[in-house]
Parts: C-alpha cells; structure tokens; sequence
C-alpha cells in the first residue's frame, strides 16, 4: 500500500458531509502540497518573466524554467531536453503536430491513420488537415473488448500514409497500445508515430528510446502537476523541418520590416508569455513521483483497479464497456437502465466524484455501442477503502431507480 492520502490537502475537504472519494484522476490528478507550495512560492517571492531580462530575478526565473526541461529529460528518457517543447496542453501539443506535420508533409490524397480509441484531441487536429488538405484518415479498428487490433495496421498502409498517430493508453477502456509493435511497422514504411500519451504518461513507463516514436504529448495536470502546461516531445530531427505553430515574442532571431528570422530548436514553438509558475512547479510534481517510484504507482494503481474490477463484477447490473487484455488504471462501466450523467450525480451525494459522459471519445462509444458511461480512474492516493465506497454507492443508485 502506498499512503500518501495526507500530502494532498484536498483530502481534508468534505462534499456533502462525506469523505472525498475521488475517481476521476484520468480527468485531472489531484496535487500534493509541494507543487501547491511550490507555485506560492514561486509567485510570492521568485517572480518574473523568462527569456525577457537580465536581471537577477529574471535570470533565475529562467533557469529554474529549464530546470524543469532538464528533469522531463530523464523522465521521459530522451536524448535531449532541447526535444521537449512547453505548450498548455495535450490538446495543444496535439494540434502543433498535426498543424506543423500536416502543413509541410501532408497533401491531397494522403493518407492518416488513427484509431478507433482516439481522444477526440488526437482525431480531431488531425480532421481539420483532412478537410484543408482533402486527405483520407484510416483507423485501425478495435474488438468488441476494446483491445486495438495492430495486426491490421499493415494492410492499412499505402505508399500515401504520411503519419501514424495513436493513443498510448485510451481514457475510456484502459486500454494499453504497444507502442512499439505499431514503431517497428511504421519503420518497416518510413512512417513517423505520433503518440497520445495524455494517460500514459501518469500511468506507464514512459520511455522514448524503448518506445521509438517521433512524437509523444502529454500534460502536467494529469500526473500531480498544475493545469495550463503540456508538454511535448519531438524527435530532434524533426524540429528544424517544421515552421512554427504560433508567432509572437520568444519565438524569434530577428524581426525586419521585410523579413522575420525564427529562433532554432524548441524555443521556436514557445511564442509569447509561458506558464513559468507552473512549469517551474512540475518539478516538484516530478519529485513527488520519483521519491515514490513510478514503477511502484504503476503496480499500486493496477492493484486497486483489479480489485475494483474483481469488486463490481459481482454485481450484474454493472456492465463494463470493454474489457481489454492490456488495461491501465482506468475502466468505465453502466448500471443497468441508469444513465451516466444520474450515475455520477448520486455517486457526487456520496463524496464519490467520477465522470459521466462519452470523455471526448464518441468514436469509441459507438464502436462498443455505448451511448455514455461512468469512468473509474485511479491516482496514487487511492486505496481500496475508496472502492469499497464506490460499490456502496453503485448499490444506492439501484436502489433509487430500482
């Protein structure tokens, strides 16, 4: 068991007179008293603007800024921090590479392919090319338990496909993709991968020379960071091909009445103000997972969520979507004859927050015939005492529309 319940001050609050069950860390991690510190500290006593003075409260600003860099550097294990670029979000982080990629390499009759577990964040960028360039996106298809049949993605292959872009764990079903197998056929075609990896970078190792992939995004306020802050990887090769996303200051060498020079490497996609609060705490979120040991939170929130799910199979009117072979923290089920949006709001009378909905994956819902349903996500700080809340207040709900 890892007890860390007392480092989140959250905790010490009650919805509707009860404890705080809280289910819903696919949506957002909570965050520990270090990061909240951290950015108080940061905004009371360190504050300036990066990248824009000389002076010392802005120097050290800036460094502690790309402090933050150097440690995503080991966190993700790529070969240089200069590949990760600040962005303020996944969302964000998403739609540069689309906008970039697809700008310079897609054209009329090229081909995407995607698949049926995509975040609507990881599809829809990936439209908007479609309808500006009339390209063709192609999705690798799921089975009815929501496992991603890879072996198909060869014959999806063409000599149009220009990108491969997929999810690293879906936010619905927990499915886990190799990514790996999806590299090793992409490379057979000299095809780039670019990977959602929004849940997996909170819940699985995250290793980019293991993983191969060009692309990797994912954001600080899903794994104990604060929110306004993305990240994202990008294979250095591919930086100086690319224009830039946004203009603005920052992102420049040099302005001329005819002409505009733009800074090299990563710097070049960090126009304007940057969230330097928030990316100078999630180095105190990336401590937090560190002293812990992710490999350990990676086991510990597997644990809970097989005895969640071990928990309310014993029940027959939960009805999971999905039930796949690889499957991360995170799993969404119905009540029979309940809808998700009643679901959540009985489980909210109860201190029990999950999400309702179709958590921006329509394409998935349809796909496992599900209109909506109720997702379950676990964090570091939950134990089994939550889903035993969890299964209680499953009950009330069948006693109130029983």
């Amino acid at each position: 068991m890892i007890d860390v319940k007392d480092q989140f001050p959250i905790f010490e609050k009650k919805i509707k007179g009860k404890n705080l069950t809280y289910l819903d860390s696919a949506n957002s991690s909570q965050k520990p008293k270090s990061v909240i510190d951290k950015m108080n500290e940061f905004y009371s006593y360190e504050f300036a603007n990066v990248g824009r003075g000389i002076y010392q409260l802005a120097s050290n600003a800036s460094e502690k800024y790309e402090e933050t860099r150097q440690e995503l550097k080991k966190f993700i294990n790529c070969k240089d921090d200069g590949e990760i670029i600040f962005t303020k979000n996944s969302t964000e982080s998403l739609n540069l590479i689309a906008h970039c990629f697809g700008e310079k390499f897609i054209n009329e009759g090229d081909e995407i392919i995607s698949t049926e577990l995509e975040h609507h964040a990881n599809y829809v960028p990936w439209h908007f090319i479609r309808k500006k360039k009339n390209a063709v996106i192609k999705f690798i298809p799921v089975d009815d338990d929501g496992n991603l049949l890879i072996d198909k993605l060869p014959e999806l292959i063409t000599d149009k496909t220009k990108i491969i872009a997929v999810t690293h764990m879906s936010n619905v079903t927990g499915t886990i993709v190799d990514i790996k197998k999806i590299k090793e056929i992409a490379d057979k075609h000299n095809i780039p991968v670019c990977v959602d990896g929004t849940q997996g970078a909170a819940h699985l190792k995250t290793d980019m020379q293991e993983l191969g992939c060009d692309f990797y995004a994912f954001s600080a306020h899903k794994m104990y960071g604060p929110t306004g802050l993305g990240l994202l990887y990008v294979k250095y090769k591919w930086l100086e091909s690319f224009d830039p996303f946004i203009g603005g200051g920052g992102m420049i060498d040099f302005v001329s009445k005819d002409d505009v020079a733009y800074a090299k490497g990563v710097w070049k996609f960090e126009a304007g103000t940057m969230p330097t609060a928030e990316v100078v705490a999630l180095k105190e979120s990336i401590n937090f997972i560190n002293q812990i040991g992710k490999q350990k939170i990676c086991k510990y929130e597997d644990q809970l969520k097989d005895f969640a799910l071990e928990t309310l199979r014993k029940n027959n009117a939960v009805e999971f979507v999905g039930s796949p072979k690889e499957q991360g923290s995170v799993f969404s089920f119905n009540i029979k004859n309940i809808h998700s949006h009643d679901v959540s709001t009985i489980f909210d009378q109860e201190g029990v927050a999950v999400r309702g909905g179709h958590h921006c994956c329509q394409i998935l819902h349809d796909r496992l015939n599900a209109n909506s349903s109720v997702r379950v996500s676990f964090g570091v700080y939950n134990n089994k005492d939550d889903i035993l809340v969890l299964d209680e207040a499953i009950k009330k709900c069948q006693k109130i529309f029983g």
